[in-house]
């Protein structure tokens, strides 16, 4: 497999998982989207790894911006049902008593 086709598979593994987290967030499954995130980072990386700013087609590059689209589409739907979680989660931490609890 060359360089380019490394990178587009890269990027449609990224987009797969951004649809297995947008899924988790639908249905409030906060362990499995956090796992997925992880996941989807080292994904990252290894796209940095690759040299993902390589030149490429013009077949290839416009791809790689379809897939790019639909990876931001996701995420901005995953933030608006994340949102309100994380909100919770910042009540729960900033709570006196659990701070003590934390604490201690």
């Amino acid at each position: 497999m060359n360089n380019s086709s490394e990178i587009i598979v890269i990027y449609e593994s990224i987009l797969a998982i951004t649809g297995q987290m947008l899924k988790a967030a639908q249905s409030a499954d906060w362990e499995n989207l956090i796992a997925l995130e992880q996941e989807c980072r080292g994904l990252t990386r290894k796209l940095m790894i690759n040299n993902a700013n390589k030149m490429l087609d013009g077949e290839t590059r416009q791809r790689k911006q379809k897939i790019i689209q639909q990876i931001l589409a996701d995420d901005a739907e995953i933030r608006i049902l994340t949102q309100p979680w994380m909100a919770q989660l910042q009540n729960i931490l900033s709570n006196p008593v659990y701070k003590r609890c934390l604490q201690t």
